[in-house]
């Protein structure tokens, strides 16, 4: 079984994400997006809504699971039996983070990265710039799935 982990702190989730989620589909046997807490970070929607929105965006998708977690995700692989990370990538400087940490993973745990490239139309959202957007009263609902659009 293809299983993948999706990782990210979904605050909130865009419909870059929301892209690459529905192309993973077919790829993968089951996709687990995973949320992850980090207690450094300063969240705009707290860890529950976040997962709601996922939950509710991919409610008719059977091959998709929400979990939280804590730690490396390569270690969440691991307790979960997924063998593969799916990453979205933007642009080069993405590329250029997101290899590091692949590399990084392999290495710790034999675990393979795919990498999808975002859809040219969504290829400039960012969780910060609609945090940014919403901060300051702009159309947010243009970057965000529906489950999002409530605020």
């Amino acid at each position: 079984m293809r299983k993948a982990i999706f990782p990210g702190s979904f605050d909130p989730i865009t419909l870059g994400h929301e892209d690459i989620i529905k192309r993973g589909i077919p790829l993968f046997d089951e996709i687990v997006i995973a949320i992850g807490v980090n207690a450094e970070k300063k969240y705009m929607f707290p860890l529950e809504e976040r997962k709601r929105f996922i939950e509710e965006t991919f409610k008719d998708e059977p091959k998709i699971s929400v979990i939280t977690y804590e730690g490396l995700t390569i270690d969440l692989c691991k307790k979960i039996n997924a063998n593969f990370i799916l990453r979205g990538l933007r642009n080069p400087a993405d590329f250029e983070f997101e290899k590091a940490i692949a590399h990084t993973n392999r290495e710790l745990s034999k675990i393979e990265t795919v990498f999808l490239l975002t859809a040219a139309s969504t290829s400039y959202i960012s969780s910060s710039i609609v945090r940014d957007v919403l901060r300051n009263g702009g159309e947010y609902e243009l970057l965000v799935p529906k489950a999002v659009r409530t605020k």
